[in-house]
């Protein structure tokens, strides 16, 4: 093969890859402070119990439907969960800028325009290297 078609080939590659990343980041993140998308937990009786702990300033009860998945459960707590309930507040009443406002406060915003919080094996080790390149 010569080089130039090594090039295209190794171009198209990479274009293969970054777009295959690039619809998981989305898939995995879009729902993330945005009420209008069902997360990937989502049913009507988790959705319910979590609308009640969320009015009801119910950390316990929101701790416990989280069962320590993603991200936000290392972040959220008790002394921040009403802030994290505020935001929530926010984002079904329409105002995501100010519910990513509060999100962000909170440190769970994005970061550089990455997910920060991806839950995938590639956005771990994207992660590991941009934290060590700081």
């Amino acid at each position: 093969m010569n080089k130039t078609k090594k090039m295209i080939l190794g171009l198209g590659t990479l274009a293969l890859i970054l777009g295959v990343s690039g619809a998981i980041t989305s898939q995995a993140s879009a729902y993330k402070g945005d009420p209008a998308v069902k997360g990937p937990n989502y049913s009507i009786e988790r959705h319910t119990a979590m609308e009640k702990a969320f009015e009801t300033n119910d950390y316990t009860a929101w701790k416990s439907l989280m069962n320590g998945q993603g991200r936000v459960s290392q972040v959220v707590n008790q002394d921040n969960f009403a802030k994290f309930a505020e935001a929530h507040k926010l984002a079904e009443n329409g105002d995501l800028a100010g519910a990513k406002k509060v999100r962000e406060e909170l440190g769970l915003g994005l970061k550089n325009g990455s997910g920060q919080a991806m839950g995938n094996k590639l956005g771990r080790g994207m992660n590991r290297n941009n934290i060590t390149n700081r």
